[in-house]
């Protein structure tokens, strides 16, 4: 009898260690690019080529998970950031994102950079389910969580810029004749669209010239002439670094005086307003979401002591006056979040379904300004505040904008 209660007794413990140990490997799941020690992440960046200066930006993440790394990774998990040059040019885009996919089989792609670019791989990770996430892109398309289910932008959308823009002119030069330089893609039309979508019926009326550039072009300086001729008041360049700079600076050589507007994705004053010239830059407008290092009203900000210490240690010799690395730090919290959210459960899908459930104030962001998600809208940020450029650092005007509803 005794025996029997002993065999009965051991055949219990023993289903009930299988049982948790059953449970306890239920409560992890991985798909190609996790496991227990490793989260592979892909990542896509001109580091050659006309939008080249948006590289740091991806220098920056990789240093930003190295510090994790140092501190222990991710829920016990090192991160392993792969970043591959696409030249700016689509075609090399997809042949990178393949490569990411297909041979390093990475858990995920994280904010690969350009609208043209973005817009070549999009279907195709869709197809294949990979996460395709915090674009540094704002083309509007990437808030579309019932067509594009894997794909989720993080900037401001172009349209809800350009709206924003609008907004600061007709509440302060609202009969001013507008014209524009654009990128002949998405980038441009997308901003293009907005700017014609929040001026309504005024449009045709307001704006004088709109004026599209391609981005192999050497220069853009013969269209600000052209623009010129036009007699805006106000005039926006829907441009990349290279070709704003190429564009302040003309204005400048001309002595003209107009109203300029240039995008959240040209503000940096290191790849733009010092090389058209601080004389020609000083004056010009722009908006932002994030804290500028080079205004002396956040020196002491906890946020930005924290970040001049991991861009010490982590980048020396980076430009700190490049505002891109303060927005790769932002993108990479926002991404070590979603990750941490995912906890055990680091299949595509739920990354995906964590980075739709997001609600944050990463350090570096304004005053007020909030990244947040859900299954329905896949647009992070919907905030920014007007700025100018004293010629040493952007100064914040007025209140938070945010886009009006269409």
């Amino acid at each position: 009898m005794e025996r029997r209660t002993y065999a009965f007794g051991a055949i219990v413990a023993a289903m009930m260690t299988l049982t948790c140990a059953s449970n306890v490997s239920a409560q992890k799941a991985y798909d190609t690019g996790a496991s227990d020690t490793e989260i592979k992440i892909g990542n896509i960046s001109p580091y050659s080529g006309p939008a080249s200066s948006y590289a740091t930006i991806a220098k920056a993440q990789a240093a930003y998970f190295q510090m994790l790394n140092d501190n222990g990774g991710i829920n016990g998990r090192k991160i392993n950031y792969i970043s591959y040059d696409d030249a700016y040019s689509p075609p090399k885009t997809v042949e990178q994102a393949r490569k990411l996919v297909e041979s390093d089989e990475v858990l995920f792609l994280l904010s690969p950079l350009g609208t043209p670019g973005n817009s070549a791989i999009h279907k195709y990770l869709n197809a294949r389910k990979i996460p395709h996430l915090f674009l540094t892109s704002g083309a509007n398309k990437w808030d579309d969580p019932k067509n594009f289910p894997w794909t989720m932008g993080f900037l401001n959308n172009y349209q809800a810029e350009a709206d924003i823009y609008i907004q600061y002119l007709q509440k302060n030069f609202p009969n001013a004749k507008i014209g524009i330089i654009y990128q002949n893609d998405d980038f441009g039309k997308d901003y293009l669209a907005g700017f014609r979508q929040s001026l309504g019926a005024a449009a045709d009326k307001q704006i004088v010239a709109a004026i599209p550039y391609e981005s192999s072009s050497p220069t853009i300086e013969p269209l600000i002439v052209s623009l010129k001729a036009a007699n805006p008041d106000v005039v926006f360049y829907i441009a990349t670094p290279k070709f704003v700079a190429q564009a302040i600076k003309k204005v400048g050589e001309l002595g003209w005086k107009p109203i300029q507007i240039i995008p959240n994705t040209a503000t940096s004053i290191v790849n733009v307003l010092i090389p058209a010239g601080v004389e020609n830059s000083t004056g010009v407008l722009g908006a932002s979401y994030l804290k500028d290092v080079n205004d002396q009203q956040w020196s002491k900000d906890p946020a930005v002591v924290k970040w001049h210490a991991f861009m010490d240690k982590y980048m020396p010799g980076a430009n700190k006056a490049d505002s891109l690395n303060m927005y790769a730090y932002v993108v990479a919290q926002v991404a070590a979040q979603t990750i941490k959210q995912s906890s055990d459960n680091l299949t595509r899908e739920n990354i995906m379904k964590q980075a739709a459930n997001l609600e944050m104030e990463p350090e570096g962001l304004l005053p007020g300004v909030k990244i947040k998600t859900s299954s329905i809208d896949f647009a992070p940020l919907e905030q920014l505040q007007m700025m100018k450029f004293t010629g040493a650092h952007w100064e914040l005007f007025g209140d938070l904008l945010t886009a009006r509803k269409r």
